[in-house]
């Protein structure tokens, strides 16, 4: 079973994934994930690399969003990545793949690695500030469609399936992208 160091696996995402602010959003999505799975009973290491590598594919299928996370998916199995890790993967993109997430980590994946273009679109409008951001902020934010457009609310609300309130959950994620600010220079 291949559960790299941080080291290695953000190597491994480098040498797959070239474009900064998707890197950036993988980042953001481990720290998230990482916060999360000790509330949500998962393992830390796992939960983080699931969102280090979940768009670890996207340079390699250049815009073809039905094999993305699929090309992943093959890549992660080859280096022994655990089945439920490959799965959460897969099921973030389950528009494409027909794998839904179902189980707590698949649900968080896709919660937290949505979140964190809310919560940087609030830190966008707050001077670039991670530090000036709200959970409270991000909540009002998500009833303004317009604002992140890009972001699917109901997979954000979605988070509730796991029995985390979604307000600990926004708290959780603001502070976990607030611990690591400054490698998003925010």
């Amino acid at each position: 079973m291949w559960l790299p160091e941080k080291a290695e696996a953000l190597a491994f995402l480098h040498a797959h994934l070239s474009t900064p602010n998707l890197r950036l959003h993988s980042l953001a999505s481990g720290a998230i994930m990482r916060a999360l799975a000790p509330r949500l009973g998962g393992d830390p290491n796992l939960w983080e690399l699931a969102a280090l590598f979940h768009d670890i594919d996207l340079d390699l299928v250049a815009g073809n969003m039905t094999q993305h996370a699929r090309v992943g998916a093959r890549l992660l199995e080859e280096k022994g990545f655990p089945p439920e890790g490959v799965r959460a993967i897969l099921a973030h993109n389950g528009e494409h793949t027909g794998i839904h997430p179902t189980s707590t980590l698949e649900i968080a994946l896709l919660a937290s690695e949505q979140v964190t273009g809310l919560i940087t679109a609030v830190a966008l409008v707050k001077g670039r500030s991670l530090a000036a951001v709200e959970p409270a902020s991000v909540k009002k934010r998500m009833k303004e469609l317009r604002f992140a457009a890009g972001v699917n609310r109901q997979h954000v609300q979605d988070i509730e399936k796991t029995g985390l309130p979604f307000d600990e959950f926004l708290a959780t994620a603001v502070t976990a992208m607030q611990a690591i600010a400054p490698d998003l220079g925010l």
